[in-house]
């Protein structure tokens, strides 16, 4: 039975398994990371690991988790693999999350705290690879 609440019926359990799977790789910050950044514009490898601060072969597996997952696309350019995000619903979830979280933060505690406490470019590992 489907319940009906604020005019939704509940998804089928494939869906919220999907949807699941999906919300479980971006809840690694830096394939969250790589996501936001790739909702900015393309990129290749090089650059992300730039614009992120991880290293090239931690990247690499992270790219590779999202593109399974339909997260992520890529194509070639010359000698180059181009990263991008072209499910705009994908962009859309994750700039609101994003911006509402920085929203709360900086009304919480004021702009000046919220500058001081955050940190710089977080180096990624492998170990956080399988997260």
């Amino acid at each position: 039975m489907t319940a009906d609440v604020g005019g939704f019926g509940d998804p089928p359990a494939e869906v919220l398994a999907e949807a699941a799977a999906a919300f479980g790789l971006l809840a690694s910050s830096a394939r969250l990371h790589i996501v936001w950044v790739l909702a900015q514009g393309e990129s290749d490898v090089t650059g992300l690991a730039e614009r992120v601060g991880g290293a090239l072969p931690a990247v690499s597996q992270h790219l590779t988790k999202l593109k399974l997952a339909g997260l992520v696309r890529s194509r070639r350019e010359g000698r180059r693999q181009v990263y991008f995000v072209d499910d705009p619903d994908v962009v859309t979830v994750v700039r609101l999350m994003v911006g509402q979280l920085t929203d709360r933060a900086a009304h919480a505690v004021g702009p000046a705290a919220v500058a001081a406490r955050t940190p710089g470019p977080r180096r990624i590992s492998i170990s956080d690879v399988g997260a």
